[in-house]
């Protein structure tokens, strides 16, 4: 194997556990090397509820992965979801010491290293801090600060926390797993980033990831994310329902969904009746199609409501030209984007995590139900990207801007240095004067 730079995501849902290998190509596009996948077990809802479980799937779904790429894994990019996830805005204000130089990179990075003091409900931990437009000495709507001059350097922030006992449970799997986390992205932010375009999020957009457990919300506009969210609801609640209302066994009443089932029970044929197979002795059981999308129109109402409910909140229902955009493995049921299009009056498309992919052999993780690994993926490749953007940056400061004390020192220097020459210089000049005479 090549010494390129690999990246892993570890994909912790209720439904699956789910890890990609990839790399970026010579293009830019990731290719995927290995992909493995496990039954959940453990989680409900995002939240680890057996230890045990969950190590043993991560440990089948990394070796799954790691076989198929011929590659050892020892870090993970890992997703966080679950509805204790909670989102706020706040504000933070720093006051530079000159108003004469430019704001710094290493200013804007004091400003937000400011929001990870600030005092969240107890048993939360911060896990994003996302800034949104900067004020300059009260100029506001202003994306890039850097290069400004201004004294007082204000932003709104995009806070995000999560259960500090959800992120210790996960934290320890991974560990147990003999793996390491080397960073801890909410999922929605990682669907966005490979389901979504930047003019999507710059027009306004909505993603709405219906997972196994839960369906997050993430709303953009103007290539800012400005709303999260998660509804504690996802195509589980919709199984449960068909095996209550059908009287069916669990595994019958997910393959009724996934193979018979639809959003819209109007568009569902009343004669069409599907025949199971009944418990022992007993005569095989016939499901009406027509019964069957009544109970998964009822319930992805519900849903639909919710995310209604979310945009609205977020004061951006008019301003999204990009509509909704579904994703995960809820987004598969036949007609669920026309009921969001007609319940929500937006424009609604299903988003395939293929815009950023390269060839691939594995053809299934084109598939919305891996959006979020692949988006951890990226997730891991816009950090090492950062990284290293970060670092040419700094090189590329003035001394001012990385020691101000020096620069105090060297400015002095410069000063009586620029006196010294013009002395000399004046002095050189009266004597070449002189004997010009």
């Amino acid at each position: 194997m090549e010494n390129d730079k690999l990246v892993v995501g570890l994909d912790i849902g209720t439904t699956k556990i789910c890890a990609i290998i990839g790399r970026k190509n010579e293009f830019g596009k990731l290719e995927v090397l290995g992909m493995g996948k496990a039954v959940s077990e453990g989680v409900i809802r995002g939240i680890v509820t057996n230890i045990d479980k969950t190590v043993n799937a991560i440990q089948k779904a990394v070796g799954d992965a790691s076989d198929m790429a011929e590659v050892d894994i020892g870090e993970v990019i890992v997703g966080i979801a679950g509805q204790h996830i909670r989102s706020a805005i706040h504000h933070g204000v720093i006051i530079r010491n000159t108003k004469d130089d430019e704001i710094t990179v290493e200013d804007v990075r004091r400003l937000s290293n400011d929001m990870e003091n600030i005092v969240v409900p107890p048993g939360n931990t911060i896990i994003h801090v996302m800034p949104q437009d900067y004020t300059v000495d009260y100029e506001d709507g202003i994306k890039d600060p850097v290069g400004m001059s201004g004294a007082k350097l204000e932003a709104d922030f995009h806070i995000i926390t999560a259960q500090t006992t959800a992120i210790n449970n996960i934290n320890r799997c991974v560990k147990r797993a003999e793996l390491i986390s080397k960073d801890l992205i909410l999922e929605p932010l990682a669907s966005s980033l490979s389901v979504l375009s930047d003019m999507d999020k710059e027009a306004g957009v909505c993603l709405v990831d219906i997972g196994g457990g839960t369906t997050d919300i993430a709303i953009f506009y103007d290539n800012i994310i400005r709303h999260t969210a998660v509804i504690p609801f996802g195509g589980n609640i919709i199984t449960t329902d068909i095996k209550e209302g059908c009287m069916v066994m669990q595994t019958q009443a997910e393959l009724l969904k996934t193979k018979f089932g639809r959003a819209i029970a109007e568009d569902a044929n009343p004669n069409e009746i599907v025949s199971i197979p009944g418990l022992r002795n007993r005569p095989a059981k016939e499901i009406s199609i027509k019964n069957l999308a009544s109970i998964i129109e009822a319930r992805m109402e519900e849903i639909i409501e919710m995310v209604q409910s979310e945009i609205v909140a977020s004061g951006l229902y008019k301003k999204l030209a990009g509509g909704i955009v579904l994703t995960g493995g809820g987004s598969q049921l036949q007609g669920v984007s026309q009921l969001f299009e007609y319940m929500t009056g937006l424009d609604t498309r299903i988003g395939y995590p293929n815009e950023h992919l390269g060839k691939s052999k594995i053809e299934e993780v084109k598939s919305p139900m891996y959006a979020t690994t692949v988006g951890l993926v990226l997730a891991g490749f816009k950090a090492l990207d950062d990284r290293e953007d970060l670092y040419r940056q700094r090189k590329a400061l003035p001394v001012e801007a990385k020691n101000p004390q020096r620069n105090r020192v060297e400015q002095s220097k410069d000063i009586f240095g620029s006196i010294r020459d013009r002395l000399k210089n004046f002095i050189t000049d009266d004597i070449g004067d002189e004997n010009n005479y």
